[in-house]
């Protein structure tokens, strides 16, 4: 089924809402209202004439600076594959800024779950029942996070853990660590002292 069918069967099963739906370089795109996103998702999910089986990707995206003035500053994008039909579609849930929420899909796509988290530590929205949301990429103790538009390219400050991670490292060193040496084995001897 073409992207634009697949987006015509949402539209008449979910009335109201569907925000809009935008073709560019031939990939779909429907925008949508977050709050009945599982049952959206787990419609092209189990529904025969979709079988939206695998999610390719899960991202956030901060749209802060886009002239669009129908965007949310936030949305989660899912892009979906049907693996027997081999038909995709792209779904952009609008989460609202003041209260950067949406639910999680990991009851539908085990796989999301650290797609979820990424989307958490590096944009700050969060996954109502999500079942570990926590950071992932960066340090618990991270103030921010990093791909929202307003951070600063460098950072704010040296993370906290900088100067105990350094101190550790000093540390080590004492070890006379090699990271090109090879260990010996303990098993026999060494073949490249055999003649």
């Amino acid at each position: 089924m073409e992207p634009m069918a697949i987006a015509d069967c949402l539209q008449s099963q979910f009335q109201g809402e569907i925000l809009q739906t935008q073709t560019f370089q031939g990939q779909t795109a429907v925008i949508i209202r977050p709050l009945r996103i599982i049952e959206m998702l787990r419609w092209l999910h189990d529904t025969p004439e979709m079988r939206m089986n695998h999610l390719r990707s899960l991202c956030g995206v901060d749209n802060s600076r886009r002239k669009d003035p129908g965007l949310s500053r936030f949305e989660v994008v899912y892009h979906l594959y049907s693996i027997p039909l081999r038909h995709e579609l792209r779904l952009r849930a609008q989460v609202p800024e003041d209260d950067p929420c949406i639910d999680s899909v990991v009851g539908l796509w085990s796989g999301a779950n650290w797609l979820e988290r990424e989307t958490f530590d590096l944009m700050g929205i969060r996954f109502n029942h999500h079942p570990d949301l926590r950071r992932i990429l960066l340090p618990e103790d991270w103030q921010g996070h990093p791909l929202r538009k307003e951070y600063p390219l460098k950072g704010r400050e040296e993370w906290s853990g900088m100067t105990e991670l350094l101190t550790r490292v000093k540390e080590m060193d004492r070890f006379g660590f090699d990271p090109e040496a090879h260990p010996r084995s303990s098993a026999g001897p060494n073949p490249e002292t055999q003649p």
